[in-house]
């Protein structure tokens, strides 16, 4: 190894090193606060280690006494994941036989243009017609109507990166299934949705995320325990005239595990995904 690969080396590492740590010191002082006596978190100068750990903020979010802390957070768990999970699975199931019709027939291509342009909208523009739509329905404050409305904002995002995974499938493999007898079900079913697999799990992944952490529509939408989510309950946590930032920090370290848990599962199949369109041959 000479002298310039060696100093290559090394600048890459430190790169890599120093994207870490930009990375994991937010998260890593988020813990820190999380077990830190509140008196450490006021004092000056400012400890940047508790001198005696303290855990009593997980236990109280964590219990399910009624008209508790504890309450408030589990049940706004519960609808996040409820929420996030019928989201993703819906947006999945308009976004596979969409993404897949318009990379097979590039001559409809405008349509999902025209449909991923309603992203440069802002949210508060359609908040008022999604109000009057979900009240209509009896929708509102509901993980039902909230699933729906994320729906408005996740099929458009998953359609455009299953149609751009379905494009790095040769069609040759297809039209071979269907002159054996295949039928365009059966096609999609057995032959091209089995080999989308790693970007069916890309786009999960990341609606799953963009429903995780939306707050927006959230805090409009929702107004007690049976639909609030995560987002609003921690903001709820940091409304008062006195805020508990140590069990704000609680709160945030508490709903990043699901997430980081699911990143931390899809890993490989999200590194296939994001790769898989890198190469043709």
């Amino acid at each position: 190894m000479g002298p310039r690969s060696l100093a290559f080396t090394i600048f890459v590492h430190a790169c890599a090193l120093l994207l870490a740590v930009v990375i994991l010191a937010p998260v890593a002082w988020l813990f820190v606060m999380s077990i830190s006596p509140a008196a450490d978190l006021s004092a000056k100068p400012l400890h940047w280690w508790p001198q005696e750990a303290d855990f009593s903020r997980y236990k109280l979010l964590l219990s399910t006494v009624e008209n508790s802390a504890g309450a408030a957070f589990t049940a706004a768990l519960r609808n996040s994941i409820e929420v996030a999970g019928m989201a993703t699975l819906a947006a999945l199931a308009v976004a596979i036989p969409a993404g897949w019709a318009v990379s097979r027939t590039p001559s409809v291509g405008w349509s999902l243009s025209m449909v991923i342009a309603t992203y440069m909208l802002p949210p508060v523009a359609l908040a008022v017609p999604l109000y009057m739509g979900l009240a209509h329905l009896g929708m509102l404050n509901n993980v039902f109507g909230l699933a729906l409305v994320y729906l408005t904002i996740l099929a458009p995002f998953t359609t455009w990166l299953m149609k751009s995974g379905f494009d790095t499938i040769p069609r040759e493999i297809e039209a071979a299934a269907m002159m054996d007898g295949a039928n365009l079900f059966q096609t999609l079913r057995r032959i091209t949705l089995p080999l989308a697999m790693p970007v069916v799990a890309t786009s999960a992944l990341f609606a799953f995320l963009l429903a995780w952490d939306e707050f927006f529509y959230a805090l409009l939408f929702t107004s007690d325990q049976r639909a609030k989510t995560l987002t609003v309950t921690i903001a709820d946590l940091a409304g008062g005239r006195i805020a508990d930032y140590g069990l704000i920090a609680t709160a945030g370290v508490l709903a990043a595990l699901p997430p980081v848990f699911i990143g931390l599962v899809m890993q490989r199949a999200l590194i296939s995904g994001l790769t898989s369109g890198g190469v043709k041959g």
